[in-house]
């Protein structure tokens, strides 16, 4: 089952930490990164007031091929980063354990990261990969991103299921509605009150299994794993 890790690194211990070092008061938001792969761009947005020094300085970084501002508001800067991935021994790391990278956000000291990994042990084998790499790092709460046992459908009855997929699809939700419980009884061959009653059952058990499930997982201390 896949499950989910929270992750602090030093700045200094990755070749991107390193990539965008940054000054004092500043903090950086990993936009998305697409893709992980031989060549990965992220987007990332830096708040407070950004000194043209800092785009110097990772234009300069060997592993860069060119840092582009792509967008402007107020005190936040989104940039687009073409850089050599082969270079961060991290990142490589997150590759080969076939993680995701959900979110990372960064400081002048460390950064923050959300994985993802197929399995517990592909995250155990990414912690002795990093401890055998010589990076610091420190795991904090892991844990199942929808509740064991709700299989491949988050605990949705085949009907619930196809209720809530075509309500969705036909604009049910959508403002205005473009569809109401009436047209969808009508194309399920059911009444307007079961129509109702299936996407009643069905938002619940959404809910309780993912995100629900996600508040009750039990965290863990953050805890520097040992070399």
């Amino acid at each position: 089952m896949a499950v989910i890790a929270h992750i602090r690194i030093p700045a200094e211990s990755f070749e991107l930490g390193r990539i965008l070092e940054l000054e004092s008061g500043t903090t950086i938001e990993l936009e998305t990164m697409v893709p992980l792969g031989e060549k990965a761009v992220p987007f990332f947005s830096v708040t407070e007031e950004v000194h043209e020094s800092f785009e110097q300085r990772v234009q300069n970084h060997p592993s860069v091929d060119d840092i582009v501002e792509v967008s402007r508001h107020d005190n936040e800067r989104l940039y687009s980063l073409d850089w050599n991935i082969a270079r961060d021994v991290f990142f490589q790391g997150v590759m080969e354990g076939q993680g995701q990278l959900l979110s990372a956000k960064g400081t002048p000291a460390e950064w923050e990261f959300e994985l993802r990994f197929p399995t517990h042990e592909a995250l155990s084998e990414f912690q002795k990969y990093c401890s055998n790499a010589h990076i610091s790092l420190e795991v904090g709460r892991v844990y199942n991103p929808v509740r064991p046992g709700t299989g491949a459908w988050y605990g949705l009855t085949p009907a619930q299921r196809e209720t809530l997929v075509l309500a969705v699809e036909g604009g049910y939700y959508s403002i205005p509605r473009e569809i109401s419980t009436q047209d969808l009884a009508d194309a399920l061959d059911i009444s307007d009150q079961a129509v109702t009653e299936r996407l009643r059952r069905a938002i619940h058990t959404l809910v309780e299994n993912t995100l629900i499930a996600m508040e009750a997982a039990e965290a863990e201390e953050f805890a520097p794993v040992e070399d």
